[in-house]
């Protein structure tokens, strides 16, 4: 029988793998039980590829010099007359959420993804920590890592009452191969990261890898993102309506904004929220990820985040292999203190892009 200390991680996204990985990494025995019944699928496009995610990858073996990203060098800014306003160089690289999940997902034996496990409660004695399901199965280990997302049920526990709440705008979502788009507009925003400012209205859109990973041009996938805010005697489920979309796109999208969205057969709304937590450990059970910390989105930072999350703990939790307890106090503090901040610098640059004055 292994003599290896055990994690039970809730969540198989992208936060629950990078911590499943990370712990894996430095000896830890690593179960992921993720509620849906199969394999997730894409839902956040891509994803800008940043230092703390490529430090996660690299601690835990995985090939991060090989992962497929689209190279952005400069920064354009459009008016609503699609007229170029300013250029900045700044390069940066996306890569694609599905292309992550799959490397993380690779990093792990198969028999240690449990697909199909709704997480109900946990409980803990002498050290241990046990994880119920509603299929009656239940799970010990020495550790349970919540990273369940912003609707965390480990944090419906821990911290009852916590809940995201509405910072008063939306995102509308989509992604566009990049083969659909007229020759003009490809020639005009690529090599570029995109952005249209306008009152109380944000839209940008980049490159990212497209189906399998391609990075090819003519074969990547062209990902935007149009923040709204929400007026006070308007309601949220009127943003949310695909014919507001396209309505709106007409009235306020430059015409390169526009063919993107326009292009766009299922564009997807969210509406943007805040959360922070108090605290991000009870025992043996802590919180990692966006179930602890919901950054706006402007700071591009999430995934960042949650890999920072991971990375830190499996490297105190590895000098503190006889009690673990010492490493996991000094990690809560330092990620309490990360978290905030973030969560801080996203509000205030998320409002003063959206013309708002709440914080």
């Amino acid at each position: 029988m292994s003599t290896a200390p055990r994690a039970l991680v809730i969540g198989g996204s992208l936060g629950g793998l990078l911590a499943a990985n990370a712990l894996r990494a430095v000896g830890w025995e690593v179960e992921v039980f993720e509620r849906s019944a199969s394999e997730l699928t894409s839902h956040g496009g891509g994803i800008v590829l940043q230092p703390d995610v490529l430090t996660a990858l690299r601690f835990a073996q995985l090939d991060a010099e090989h992962l497929p990203g689209v190279q952005s060098d400069e920064r354009l800014y459009l008016d609503r007359g699609d007229r170029i306003l300013q250029r900045a160089h700044q390069p940066q690289t996306q890569t694609s959420w599905t292309v992550l999940y799959r490397t993380l997902r690779a990093g792990l034996p198969p028999q240690h993804l449990h697909a199909d496990r709704n997480f109900l409660r946990y409980e803990q004695a002498e050290q241990r920590v046990t994880a119920h399901f509603s299929d009656g199965a239940s799970e010990s280990g020495d550790l349970l890592v919540g990273a369940d997302g912003a609707r965390s049920a480990v944090r419906a526990q821990m911290l009852p009452g916590l809940a995201p709440r509405a910072a008063g705008y939306v995102a509308w979502q989509g992604m566009v191969p990049e083969a659909m788009l007229p020759p003009a507009t490809r020639d005009k925003l690529d090599g570029a990261s995109v952005f249209q400012q306008g009152d109380g209205h944000l839209l940008m859109a980049y490159l990212a890898p497209g189906e399998h990973g391609a990075v090819e041009p003519g074969k990547r996938c062209w990902n935007w993102t149009w923040y709204r805010r929400v007026g006070q005697d308007q309601t949220l489920d009127a943003f949310l309506v695909p014919k507001t979309l396209f309505e709106d796109a007409r009235q306020l999208a430059a015409p390169s904004f526009r063919v993107l969205i326009d292009t766009t057969e299922s564009p997807a709304a969210q509406a943007v929220v805040d959360l922070e937590v108090p605290k991000m450990l009870d025992g043996r059970v802590l919180l990692c990820g966006d179930a602890a910390f919901v950054p706006r989105p402007h700071t591009a930072g999430s995934t960042a985040k949650a890999a920072a999350d991971a990375l830190t703990l499996a490297m105190l939790l590895n000098q503190r292999q006889a009690s673990p307890d010492i490493g996991l106090a000094q990690w809560e503090q330092l990620r309490l203190t990360a978290g905030q901040g973030m969560v801080m610098a996203g509000a205030a640059i998320g409002d003063r892009i959206m013309g708002m004055s709440r914080y």
